[in-house]
């Protein structure tokens, strides 16, 4: 397996592609929108405008994992990302994660992104196993994995502290044939 490859994948609303330095200062304002922080962050986790910039220029080059921009079709807005990382040979398996920014919520951007990039997992790089981890409270999100084929397998109750509450962390995973199984209808 080799992450060297940057894909561009097409759908009717999004158009996943590599990332570019260029890039960081959108991400910046999406990475800071409070509902992001919020649900995509660990508290606690600082990010610095350099430090996203290089991250971004950094990540076509990056052989293990693939990070791609979740972009508007219609206008080439960059809306938020997509990541397969953690790659495991021995099981054939990756971590997935995504965050939509303020301006690709609530249009089926994210739910598309997820099927692109799921498809593009078990149809191009032969993996067997994606699986992600989510807190217990971000229901939008479970909500899509779920409407995706993502299963839930377990809980890790009160895996962290958030915002100075215990929260649990919701494990889901989808395996190749299970995508294989969904009808075109269902995905």
């Amino acid at each position: 397996m080799n992450f060297s490859v940057k894909p561009t994948l097409t759908g009717p609303k999004t158009v996943l592609r590599p990332f570019g330095e260029a890039d960081a200062e959108v991400m910046w304002e999406i990475v800071t929108d409070p509902e992001v922080q919020h649900f995509a962050f660990d508290p606690g986790t600082e990010i610095t405008r350099e430090r996203l910039r290089s991250w971004y220029g950094s990540t076509s080059g990056q052989s293990d994992r693939l990070d791609l921009a979740v972009t508007d079709r219609a206008t080439g807005e960059v809306l938020g990302e997509v990541v397969l990382c953690g790659w495991d040979p021995d099981t054939r398996s990756c971590t997935f994660r995504t965050l939509i920014g303020p301006r690709g919520r609530g249009r089926g951007i994210g739910t598309e992104a997820i099927r692109l990039i799921v498809d593009h997992g078990f149809g191009q790089l032969g993996l067997h196993r994606i699986q992600l981890g989510a807190y217990g409270f971000n229901h939008r999100a479970l909500h899509v994995y779920k409407k995706v084929g993502f299963v839930v397998e377990g809980v890790r109750r009160d895996a962290q502290i958030h915002d100075g509450e215990w929260v649990d962390e919701i494990l889901m995973a989808i395996l190749d044939h299970e995508w294989t199984a969904l009808s075109s209808t269902a995905r």
